[in-house]
């Protein structure tokens, strides 16, 4: 799994890597969203809102991280939750 900040949000929502594409106008209002919920400092002073996309689930993840330690402070969904949507595709 990878974590990003919300700069580099517009290449994981996008095509895979190999042909990346330009980040649609939704992407770039979440990108924007994003920015303004971390400058209005919502989660605290340290923390950061973050959302990746896990690769094996193809799913969204959003996380609250500690900007000092890199810590996950919270994730939605949780990390359980992403194994089992894994295990389940393989089915």
């Amino acid at each position: 799994m990878e974590i990003s900040s919300v700069s580099n949000i517009a290449s994981h929502a996008a095509a895979p890597v190999e042909q990346a594409q330009p980040a649609t106008q939704e992407q770039r209002n979440l990108i924007q969203a994003v920015k303004a919920v971390n400058a209005a400092e919502l989660f605290g002073q340290d923390n950061e809102l973050t959302f990746v996309l896990d690769h094996a689930t193809r799913k969204a993840i959003v996380r609250i991280i500690n900007r000092q330690t890199g810590e996950v402070v919270e994730q939605i969904p949780a990390e359980y939750v992403l194994r089992m949507a894994e295990e389940n595709k393989g089915s």
